[in-house]
């Protein structure tokens, strides 16, 4: 049976339709890996996990399992523990978590019952984004019918085992959903990260061990409880295990999600699945895991977009989610409007990135509007380098700066045509 299981996360979702409730998904089901992993020791469900080889999908990477064996156990560690899903999809051109939000909540609830059950965690929260009403709803049924069927409560189907899950809708900011403002924001206070260490498994919510996985992540652990880790590392193409949520926004003819083995190359997705460019347009670039990683050429539609692929191609996997950047598109208005957003949402804790964002975004628009000087480049080299790593509190201004870094190295032509001629060449004046 496993064998024939090749898109664990999509398997139930119906577009045209609601999603299942909880008995047509036990019917399909649903649930099955839950009652096994209930059956086993928590950190024998962490072996599990761990030897699946599934990676966050957030856009890190890093391994689920591992970071679980950080927090402390037995009944000497502190308590209560908490286990946080993620769902503050807020990076620009990724919709990927929002797709298992509204198709298969119980997925997720699911996942997050394993979970919570491998950490001994005993309270659970869905930190949503504040825009997802839909989400919000969807869940909400899900979790009440979770609950009266008694895989969420006390005693989780006649075990010693209890969980309690919220649904939280956030502030609405982009800094949430970075894993320590995240918990700031939960717990009441602004939602600016904190230093590590420590690190949320050992003090995270109300100072307590914590563990934040992202929906997608979450999401893949029914599978890999109810089928095993070999069946999990069987659906990678490369060494990254599992299947990915891939999605294409921009020109292309056919735009959306696409659950892939992990290690699809890209040409396969643009083309195939998404259709190719639309008439007309050709391709120039493509950011491909989100507003915050850098470019990918044409050259490299032949790599496979697994993590360590897409970094030696010079970029980030991240959410897995290409933003298309074509031949009739400004590449400078392009990251314009990207910086925009991200000087937008700093939350001004640290001063590179407080002052530096809306800085660089008031050179790009300069350039972009024809007032661009030519000492502006290296202004923008400058600060692509100080607002780096290392540089910021946070990773949010080092990310911001990766499409802008790399467009001016694949696209500063570019943005000298628009100083010298003293306007944007792709505006209809």
């Amino acid at each position: 049976m496993a064998a024939v299981i090749t898109k664990p996360l999509t398997q139930h979702i119906r577009p045209d339709r609601e999603p299942l409730d909880i008995k047509a998904y036990e019917y399909a089901g649903g649930y099955q890996a839950a009652r096994k992993a209930l059956a086993m020791s928590p950190l024998d469900v962490q072996k599990v996990v761990g030897d699946s080889g599934l990676r966050g999908r957030g856009g890190a990477g890093f391994p689920t399992g591992m970071k679980w064996s950080f927090v402390p156990m037995g009944p000497d560690a502190p308590r209560p523990k908490f286990l946080l899903a993620n769902a503050d999809e807020m990076e620009p051109g990724t919709f990927k978590d929002r797709l298992l939000l509204e198709g298969v909540p119980h997925l997720l609830i699911e996942g997050m019952l394993i979970s919570a059950y491998a950490i001994q965690a005993e309270i659970a929260y869905v930190f949503l984004r504040r825009e997802y009403y839909q989400s919000a709803r969807v869940l909400l049924r899900a979790i009440a019918e979770a609950e009266q069927a008694n895989y969420l409560g006390k005693n989780i189907l006649g075990t010693p085992f209890s969980l309690e899950l919220r649904l939280h809708q956030s502030a609405g900011r982009y800094i949430c959903g970075e894993e320590t403002g995240l918990i700031n924001s939960l717990s009441g206070r602004r939602s600016t990260p904190r230093a590590k260490p420590p690190f949320p498994q050992f003090v995270g919510l109300l100072g307590k061990p914590t563990i934040v996985n992202n929906v997608e992540s979450l999401c893949c652990i029914p599978g890999i409880m109810q089928y095993g880790p070999e069946w999990f590392k069987s659906l990678g193409l490369t060494k990254d295990a599992g299947t990915k949520l891939y999605g294409i926004s921009g020109r292309a003819l056919r735009t959306g999600l696409w659950e892939l083995p992990m290690g699809t190359p890209l040409r396969e997705i643009l083309e195939d699945h998404a259709g190719g460019m639309q008439p007309g347009y050709t391709l120039r670039g493509l950011l491909p895991g989100g507003a915050s990683t850098d470019f990918m050429l044409p050259e490299h539609l032949d790599t496979p977009m697994d993590f360590d692929a897409v970094q030696e191609a010079g970029s980030r996997l991240g959410t897995g989610t290409m933003i298309l950047l074509d031949d009739h598109t400004c590449p400078v208005g392009f990251v314009h409007n990207l910086i925009q957003f991200f000087a937008r949402e700093s939350c001004g804790w640290c001063t590179p990135c407080r002052e530096g964002l809306p800085w660089v975004e008031k050179i790009l628009q300069a350039i972009e509007t024809g007032c661009g000087e030519s000492a502006d480049l290296t202004v923008l080299e400058d600060h692509c380098r100080l607002l780096g790593p290392g540089y910021t509190y946070c990773p949010l201004a080092p990310g911001a700066m990766e499409p802008l870094q790399s467009a001016l190295k694949y696209f500063k032509q570019d943005f000298v045509r628009h100083i010298e001629e003293k306007k944007c060449p792709w505006s209809q004046a």
